[in-house]
């Protein structure tokens, strides 16, 4: 068996800068991938097929369109395409632990897995520029799933650069159990677009940090918090508390992201504001392990 880590993607923040003609958004944002994640686990079999479990698996069906089966037909296709082996088959599981249509890519960050995952178990002499547009065909936020590092993100997430040297930090994340629909969001917000950040190459601080991030916006916050109004409630939750440097909603919602100095005020915080049907996670920002102390809703 092969396992990979989906790790959730946190958007900073996220500018609507454009929208092209063919109806796309073009963003610029800034994504990191905290220590929150789903899993993917892969072991040969003679065709494709996929199970899953964990504590959202409710909310998921093993259909052809889940972009996790889509990832996999479409690798298996490049493969027998290109010569680079013929069709493979695998048992896949996913370990849904991320909450659904919640604006941190967990569906992204399981197509993006998959791929990774497969591509090993399948011995696949594939270079990144090909995996990489691979990837772009499942879903914008697809490429930038593939490293799963703090990144820069521009046109319609297909434009990555290196996001600026991040000080380490404290991160919460919380939900409170409703699901948005990301399409709903565009296609409510008012035709008005914000010009792409300037960021510094580096921060010296959390703090230097969020005094800069506060300064930009979610450009999808203020239409989430007129249609999902709980929203609210999640982020004054985490203004309350002093220690809190920065609380802003990430992607289309619902769940927010608080920044504090450090680890440690990110659980304590977490763990006075947390409810049930709420699901939250505290931890430090960065990708490694699936660490952190997460708090699946009753």
């Amino acid at each position: 068996m092969i396992v990979e880590g989906a790790p959730a993607k946190v958007n900073l923040y996220l500018h609507v800068v454009g929208r092209r003609s063919d109806g796309y958004h073009e963003l610029d944002s800034l994504a990191v991938f905290p220590g929150a994640g789903d899993r993917i686990s892969a072991t040969p079999s003679e065709t494709i097929s996929l199970e899953v479990v964990g504590p959202f698996a409710h909310a998921l069906q093993a259909t052809p369109d889940n972009l996790v089966l889509r990832a996999a037909t479409l690798l298996a296709e490049w493969s027998a395409l290109t010569g680079a082996g013929p069709v493979r088959g695998a048992r896949l599981m996913l370990d849904k632990r991320l909450p659904v249509a919640s604006g941190i890519g967990g569906g992204s960050a399981d197509a993006a897995a998959t791929l990774r995952v497969l591509k090993r178990l399948w011995n696949l002499p594939m270079d990144p520029v090909s995996l990489r547009a691979l990837a772009a065909r499942l879903g914008a936020d697809v490429p930038v799933c593939l490293e799963s590092t703090p990144t820069r993100m521009g046109g319609i997430g297909e434009r990555l650069q290196p996001a600026p040297a991040l000080p380490r930090f404290g991160l919460a994340l919380i939900n409170p159990g409703v699901p948005i629909a990301t399409v709903d969001i565009f296609r409510a917000r008012a035709p008005v677009f914000s010009q792409p950040a300037e960021l510094p190459l580096a921060w010296a601080s959390a703090q230097a940090m969020a005094h800069d991030l506060s300064r930009l916006s979610n450009d999808l916050e203020s239409v989430a918090r007129r249609q999902c109004p709980i929203i609210d409630d999640v982020l004054s939750a985490l203004t309350a508390h002093k220690s809190c440097l920065l609380a802003r909603m990430s992607g289309s919602g619902a769940t927010c992201f608080g920044i504090f100095v450090d680890e440690p005020a990110a659980h304590a915080v977490v763990s006075e504001i947390e409810q049930t049907g709420w699901w939250c996670w505290s931890g430090l920002s960065s990708w490694g392990t699936l660490g952190g102390d997460r708090h699946d809703p009753d």
